[in-house]
C-alpha cells in the first residue's frame, strides 16, 4: 500500500486517484507519519441488486384461488 503524506496530497491527488484506479491499489494519506486516511478504488458490482430478480419466478395457475382442498379444512366450516 502507498504512502503519502498529507501536505502533498493537494498537488498530488489527481494523478494518485487515477494511478489507484488502474492499479486498484489502496492509498494510505499520513500526517507527521501516522496514517489518518486510506482511499481505494470503488468495487464495481457485478449485478444490481435493484431489480435483480426480474423475470425469474413464475406464476402458476391463478394466484387468488386457495393453495389447498377447502372441504380437507375443518376450520372453515
Amino acid at each position: 500500500m502507498r504512502q503519502i503524506a498529507l501536505s502533498d496530497l493537494p498537488e498530488t491527488i489527481q494523478a494518485l486517484l487515477t494511478q489507484a484506479i488502474q492499479t486498484g491499489e489502496p492509498l494510505t494519506i499520513a500526517q507527521n507519519d501516522r496514517p489518518v486516511a486510506i482511499i481505494s478504488p470503488i468495487k464495481k458490482s457485478k449485478r444490481a441488486a435493484f431489480g435483480s430478480a426480474k423475470d425469474s419466478g413464475k406464476i402458476i395457475g391463478d394466484i387468488v384461488e386457495p393453495t389447498s382442498n377447502l372441504v380437507a379444512w375443518d376450520v372453515l366450516s
